[in-house]
């Protein structure tokens, strides 16, 4: 699986989650804590061009897959 980038904060839980299933599976990944660098919202929306309402906002290569639940089941389908 290509590089996973995982937009989120440290005290959210969806975000360890995603953190975590990332470590199980082995997946190179990338954990960007938005508060650490000063990033908001509006910041990774930007990036994304898409709305951002909640964390982690999940990439994979270049491709937006979603928040924890969408990145399970992307995991899920190819594993």
């Amino acid at each position: 699986m290509e590089k996973v980038t995982i937009y989120g904060r440290m005290s959210c839980g969806f975000c360890a989650m995603a953190r975590n299933l990332c470590e199980q599976k082995g997946f190179e990944h990338e954990f960007i804590d938005m508060p650490a660098l000063g990033l908001t919202k509006e910041d990774v929306a930007q990036k994304l061009g898409r709305p951002v309402r909640t964390v982690p906002q999940i990439l994979v290569g270049d491709n937006y897959v979603g928040g924890y639940d969408e990145f399970s089941r992307y995991v899920a389908s190819r594993t």
